[in-house]
């Protein structure tokens, strides 16, 4: 037993060393552009909790919802309920496209969304920014992704972190993120009939 714990102790000293070594070249310090997409579950899940995290660091924050207003949402009764002096939090959206059924009035709740979102971005104070679901409000074409692309490239504050969440993000804001990850859907309850829950879902 000695022998493999010496063994295992110089593997685990030469692999932080070597480790050690990486993260002394990674010194660079910068606002991220953040995507959360996929069809997997945990998207905006993981989001807040990079959200939940900035709170509890004291790091002033901000949210917009575009899409999930018309739904009760734990996240959304949490900051405002204890948290609203930290984080702003906007529900700009009314539902899901096919719960409104107003193409009109969709379009004109998302590029009000864009419009608040902008200038939570701009302000220098909030450190981090949620655009959750943002991603559906650009795949329907409710908002130009070229404008969404430039203004993050060309006007988001150099250490603003900003997270954009929902399915299909665009191959364009794909390709200016820094930080991108992809919910893979392994298995998922509602296909088993499970409807969504309180504290899992919302």
């Amino acid at each position: 037993m000695t022998h493999d714990n010496d063994r295992h102790a110089m593997k685990m000293a030469k692999k932080k060393a070597a480790r050690d070594k990486i993260m002394a070249t990674k010194t660079g310090q910068k606002g991220l552009i953040i995507v959360h997409t996929g069809k997997g579950k945990g998207k905006s899940s993981a989001a807040f909790g990079m959200i939940f995290r900035a709170i509890a660091h004291d790091m002033q924050c901000a949210v917009v919802q575009f899409i999930k207003g018309g739904m009760e949402c734990g996240e959304r009764n949490l900051i405002r309920d204890h948290f609203s002096d930290t984080c702003e939090f906007h529900t700009m959206g009314e539902g899901f496209t096919w719960e409104t059924q107003d193409k009109t009035r969709d379009i004109e709740m998302a590029a009000a969304a864009w419009e608040k979102s902008k200038e939570l971005i701009l302000n220098e104070a909030n450190t981090m920014v949620l655009l959750d679901e943002i991603n559906i409000a650009l795949r329907y074409g409710y908002i130009d992704i070229a404008e969404v692309v430039a203004f993050l490239r060309d006007e988001k504050p150099a250490m603003t972190h900003v997270i954009l969440t929902g399915r299909n993000a665009h191959a364009d804001l794909i390709e200016a993120a820094d930080l991108v990850t992809e919910m893979e859907l392994v298995k998922h309850p509602f296909r088993s009939g499970i409807k969504a829950q309180v504290g899992v879902e919302f």
